[in-house]
C-alpha cells in the first residue's frame, strides 16, 4: 500500500510538471521506487542557510556525496557556496561562512542547475529533510519558474520510527545527527559544514539500512 501511494503521488507530480528537466527528474525517481536500495544510486545532501525560514532566509552552501552499492564515494563528493543578497549576518556564528567566503560563490541559478545535474536519477538522502527540501524547492522555483515537490529519505524520520518501535522515550536532542550517529557507534564529526554533514548523513543511512536488514532486501519505497 505504501509503495502504491508513493507511486501514485509521484506519477501525479510527474504528469503536472511542465519544465522538461524537472519532469525528467521526477520520472527518474519514480523508476527507482520499486528497486532494492543497493540497486539504486543515492546521494546524501546537506545545506547551510542564513536561517530556518525558506520564505525569507537563503541557501549559503550545498554539500552532496554519492552512495553506490552501500559505499560512500568520497572522491565524488562536492560542495558549492551560493551567492546571497545582503550579508550572512549573525548566522555566521553557526556555520562559520563569512561574507568574504562568498566572493567566489556561484549564483543561485547556477547552484540549482548544478544540483539537478548531480542528483538526477539518484535518491536524495537528508537528515531532517523537510527543511533542506523546502529551501531547494524555493531555489528551483526561482530558477525554473515552476514549483516542484522534492522527495528524500529522511534519516531523522527513520531513526525516530526505530526508537518509537523500541518504546524509547525521545529525549530533547535525541534525533540530532550526532546523537543518532552515536547510537550506531559512528565517529563524532564537526557539525554545520554542508559537506561534512552530508557525509555524516550518508554514513548514518548505511548504518540504519544495515540494522533494517540490508540494502539487498529493502525497497527504496520502504525508506520514505
Amino acid at each position: 500500500m505504501h509503495h502504491s501511494m508513493l507511486k501514485s503521488r509521484l506519477c501525479w507530480r510527474t504528469a503536472i510538471t511542465q519544465h522538461p528537466q524537472l519532469k525528467a527528474y521526477q520520472q527518474a525517481l519514480l523508476e527507482n521506487l520499486a528497486r532494492n536500495v543497493e540497486q539504486v544510486s543515492l546521494v546524501a545532501i546537506d545545506l547551510e542557510m542564513t536561517g530556518l525560514n525558506p520564505a525569507c532566509d537563503q541557501i549559503l552552501s550545498i554539500g552532496v556525496v554519492p552512495i553506490e552499492q552501500g559505499r560512500i564515494l568520497l572522491q565524488q563528493a562536492q560542495h558549492k557556496l551560493v551567492q546571497i543578497e545582503g550579508s550572512v549576518g549573525q548566522s555566521a556564528t553557526i556555520h562559520g561562512i563569512l561574507d568574504m567566503h562568498l566572493q567566489q560563490a556561484v549564483s543561485m541559478k547556477t547552484a540549482m542547475q548544478w544540483f539537478l545535474s548531480v542528483t538526477q536519477g539518484k535518491v536524495l538522502v537528508a537528515h531532517h529533510s523537510p527543511l533542506d527540501l523546502a529551501f531547494l524547492q524555493v531555489g528551483l522555483a526561482q530558477t525554473y519558474n515552476e514549483h516542484i515537490k522534492l522527495m528524500a529519505v529522511d534519516t531523522l524520520a527513520l531513526e525516530k520510527k526505530r526508537l518509537l518501535r523500541q518504546h524509547e522515550v525521545l529525549q530533547e536532542g535525541a534525533l540530532r545527527l550526532g546523537a543518532s550517529r552515536a547510537r550506531y557507534g559512528l565517529p563524532v564529526y564537526a557539525a554545520h559544514n554542508a559537506l561534512i554533514d552530508a557525509i555524516a548523513c550518508g554514513e548514518l543511512l548505511l548504518a540504519q539500512v544495515a540494522a533494517m536488514g540490508g540494502g539487498d532486501k529493502l525497497k527504496v519505497s520502504e525508506l520514505f
